[in-house]
């Protein structure tokens, strides 16, 4: 049975909370790499930066959608949720703009898990814990590599 442990990538490519968003940019850009996750200065994992968190800053200001109801003024959105558009528009730090929950898994987790995790979840990366320490990531490359036959000679 193949395990996360076989075949993550352990060489990390991170950033940090209080990092510059346009550093963190320019890492993913220049590694081609679709997110990073985001680790404190314990190596502990606190968030995942993806280029979607980035791309965020693009959008306009969110404007709540309302309807009226028996004269009542009544609002689709909460000010939670607009509240969150408006500090990832406006974040200058990574902190700012990361995604907190991330959904991870253990090295010992079957690859079979981690592809329903991926197929079912949209995910492409999946940080790699033991604790909360963040040891690899693995990727839907890494779940590919596992289909090919064997080189000859490795």
């Amino acid at each position: 049975m193949i395990t996360v442990r076989d075949i993550m990538t352990k060489d990390l490519i991170t950033v940090t909370p209080d990092m510059n968003i346009s550093k963190a940019a320019k890492i993913l850009l220049e590694n081609r790499i679709n997110g990073a996750p985001v680790v404190d200065d314990n190596g502990s994992l606190v968030g995942i930066l993806c280029q979607s968190d980035l791309i965020a800053q693009q959008k306009k200001l969110p404007i709540p959608t309302l309807f009226t109801l028996l004269d009542g003024i009544i609002q689709l959105t909460s000010n939670k949720q607009i509240e969150k558009q408006i500090r990832k528009i406006a974040a200058l730090s990574v902190s700012e703009a990361m995604t907190p929950k991330v959904v991870s898994v253990h090295p010992d987790t079957e690859i079979e898990t981690v592809a329903a995790l991926m197929v079912d979840s949209n995910f492409h990366t999946l940080p790699v814990v033991e604790g909360s320490r963040l040891v690899g990531v693995i990727g839907k490359e890494d779940v590919l590599r596992t289909l090919l036959p064997p080189i000859e000679g490795n």
